[in-house]
């Protein structure tokens, strides 16, 4: 790659830090520009203007080009490596991942440590407080399904680290944050320590 990398980011979201965890398996420099969404700072007229029109992060910068989503993002990067598998069949399953992570299990356990550890449960709208049990439960269901899948596997697709796990990675092993009990998930356990002895790894905060 030629184009400077440039990710922006708030570092306390995981789905930046898959972006920079991926980077940082294939070797590659990424330099940051950080925001506080909290504080609104994606959604100023210069962020939407320049950076992303749905004021949201992360946003990969490519030289002068704008790449928004997480996935995407660390699709770009990754494209051809060792971490996308070389048998098709292998490379659907760790897109199947990776869009069950999106689908499924950010929007469940990722908002519930949002809302617990950043915005504070005291601080919750009704309607979010009217969400916190569904959330729980499909948030479960998540972690559930991943565990029997990693019952007779190393990794989540194919037979090495794929991004498939690199997506899944962040906000799973900080889901106690959001009231889920890791402990109960033995085969997830056991899979967030191979990510985690994977040579280039580097830690979320």
């Amino acid at each position: 790659m030629t184009d400077a990398l440039i990710l922006h980011e708030d570092p306390r979201s995981g789905n930046c830090y898959k972006i920079k965890l991926t980077a940082a398996l294939l070797g590659l420099t990424l330099e940051t520009r950080q925001y506080d969404i909290l504080k609104g700072e994606t959604r100023t007229p210069e962020f939407t203007a320049h950076i992303n029109a749905h004021g949201r992060i992360p946003v990969l910068q490519v030289g002068e080009r704008f790449l928004p989503e997480s996935n995407a993002a660390c699709w770009y990067l990754a494209e051809g490596s060792r971490l996308v598998p070389e048998d098709r069949f292998a490379r659907a399953e760790m897109l199947r991942w990776m869009f069950f992570e999106q689908y499924s299990h950010e929007p469940n356990i990722a908002t519930l440590r949002f809302w617990f550890q950043y915005v504070g449960e005291a601080n919750l709208t009704q309607q979010q407080r009217g969400q916190i049990t569904l959330k729980r439960i499909a948030g479960q269901d998540a972690l559930q399904l991943m565990d029997e899948h990693l019952a007779s596997r190393q990794w989540m697709a194919g037979g090495a680290i794929s991004l498939a796990d690199i997506v899944l990675y962040p906000y799973t092993h900080v889901a106690e944050a959001g009231g889920f009990a890791l402990e109960d998930f033995g085969n997830i356990c056991g899979w967030i320590k191979r990510v985690e002895m994977t040579a280039g790894f580097i830690s979320m905060d």
